[in-house]
């Protein structure tokens, strides 16, 4: 019975945004009103000392944008939360894509000035896809931004939605005065500048008291009421099946760098989120009641700890309960493995647990055993489904510019690689390297960790190519052989040592496939 329990006192879930619309400050914010840290450092604000807790990479710091996607828990109210707080930029969106086979719903930061940004719609509409549970947060209230009727057409408009404000703003920008808790049923006002600390605000059940003219004023008390009428009489009333279906997604208003509406919206999510739910592998549903363990590798990290050279894999826990020292099956490999010290996070601190249930993030030390999408069981075989690699959009060759660390140079690009940092090809006309990207950011990034985390120093150099096609092998051996010999200055192979296709054009690939039709070309990994 207990087993039920601690699944049942789970959420997981990432939170998915544009860059800057501030998700890395509601991360935070979460984290104090769930008591795991007693004061929160905004990621632009200087005036504050702290860094954000969940942004622990060196380069994040500098830029103030996070770059991987970082694992935080922590209790509340009798629940265990897993945050998944992930990047916004467009060039990390891969990491991101990955994250997202692993959490059970989500929260969708919108700026109020900004409303709906590209990034945002491209994210949304994996999650749609996949039918992920959404709650939206609109951000940043404290500032002059659009009108919230106005934000909530465009959120169903340009993301596809059907939205429930379940909370709402009094005023906006300059004559914000706080929220009505549309959930609740209750009023929290805007007190004082404490915006690292908490602040409790002042609770009204009827909101058609004189007080409350006697608080906020009366022009704004009955813009209040007016709008709430219209809420009422335009958005349908909040359905719980419909939201855990990906039907219905309810909005919360706030400005999480003011503490503002964050902790409503954690009260509601921890009542309405979906517990741990099953997973589809490629055998079978996998159902996160069942005793055995199952869980799979989504994302893997170098160098946590500078100090140390390691290597961390992220596993969800699927099914069952993982239990340290136990061993359990490496699918992929066929090796049976056990784990004495696995991982649960705080940010940058880490713990050693003992047991983990479905819905947790384990960290699990790791000397190359894993890549992104292994599965680990207790012998059965299973192979879970949805972690692709997606065809790069950028290319570069990749030049040792130390010719006396080039072994720390391959190591290193074969750990950023396993991390599924950027994914890396290997000419078969003369073994150069190529590096092949989502977005140019990721090189930056690749050589300042180069030289930082392993000591080897690399210049590029651009490579004109449009994409990356992986070649599905075919009967047709004849055909085959000429495809092969025709285009040998554009095969590589991937680090999985899949025959890959560069095509310097749209054209190209159109042609190719005319002249060789039976042999297959595709844009993810992911074709078998």
């Amino acid at each position: 019975m207990a087993f039920i329990d601690e699944i049942k006192r789970r959420r997981t879930f990432g939170i998915i945004s544009h860059p800057d619309a501030g998700k890395t400050t509601l991360t935070e914010k979460l984290l104090l009103f769930g008591g795991a840290i007693s004061e929160a450092g905004a990621v632009k604000n200087n005036k504050v000392k702290k860094g954000a807790t969940s942004d622990f990479m060196e380069i994040e710091r500098q830029r103030g944008i996070s770059v991987a996607t970082s694992v935080l828990a922590f209790n509340y109210k009798d629940r265990k939360i897993n945050i998944l707080d992930t990047p916004g930029h467009k060039d990390f969106a891969e990491d991101t894509f990955r994250t997202l086979t692993a959490v059970d719903s989500v929260i969708v930061v919108i700026d109020v000035a900004k409303g709906v940004e590209p990034q945002t719609e491209k994210l949304v509409e994996v999650c749609r896809m996949r039918k992920i549970p959404m709650i939206v947060f609109i951000n940043k209230l404290d500032r002059e931004g659009k009108d919230a009727f106005d934000l909530l057409d465009e959120v169903e408009q340009k993301l596809g939605l059907t939205t429930t404000p379940l909370s709402f703003p009094i005023g906006m920008g300059y004559d914000f005065q706080g929220i009505y808790n549309i959930w609740a049923k209750k009023i929290n006002l805007f007190a004082g500048d404490k915006k690292q600390k908490v602040t409790t605000g002042v609770e009204f059940t009827d909101i058609n008291v004189p007080e409350l003219d006697k608080m906020i004023g009366n022009k704004a008390a009955d813009k209040l009421r007016e709008e709430l009428e219209m809420v009422e009489g335009v958005y349908p009333p909040f359905d719980q099946e419909a939201y855990l279906n990906g039907d219905l997604q309810p909005v919360f208003f706030g400005s999480a760098l003011n503490n503002f509406g964050v902790k409503e919206l954690l009260d509601c999510f921890i009542e309405i989120a979906p517990t741990p739910q099953p997973k589809k592998a490629e055998e079978r549903l996998v159902d996160s009641k069942e005793q055995n363990m199952t869980g799979f590798v989504f994302k893997i990290h170098a160098n946590m700890d500078p100090k140390h050279r390691d290597r961390l894999a992220f596993v969800k826990i699927v099914s069952g309960t993982f239990q340290r020292n136990v061993p359990y099956l490496h699918v992929r490999n066929g090796k049976k493995m056990k784990f004495s010290s696995p991982n649960a996070f705080f940010a940058e601190k880490k713990e050693i647990v003992d047991e983990s249930y479905p819905g947790d993030i384990v960290g699990l030390h790791d000397t190359g055993n894993f890549k992104i999408g292994d599965t680990l069981t207790e012998g059965e075989i299973i192979n879970f489904k949805g972690i692709p690699s997606f065809s790069p959009e950028h290319f570069r060759y990749v030049n040792n510019a130390d010719p006396l660390k080039a072994k720390q140079l391959y190591k290193g690009l074969d750990q950023l690689m396993d991390e599924g940092v950027a994914q890396l090809f290997t000419l078969e006309l003369n073994g150069r390297k190529v590096i092949g990207t989502v977005g140019a950011l990721q090189y930056e990034v690749i050589q300042y960790r180069l030289e930082h985390e392993y000591g080897a120093k690399c210049t590029y150099e651009n490579l004109a190519m449009h994409k990356v096609c992986w070649v599905e092998p075919t009967d047709n051996k004849a055909e085959f052989a000429e495809f092969k010999r025709v285009k040998q200055r554009y095969l590589a192979k991937d680090k999985q040592g899949q025959l890959v296709f560069l095509a310097d054009s749209a054209f190209t690939i159109q042609m190719t496939q005319d002249k060789y039709p039976s042999v297959k070309l595709h844009f993810t990994s992911e074709y078998k």
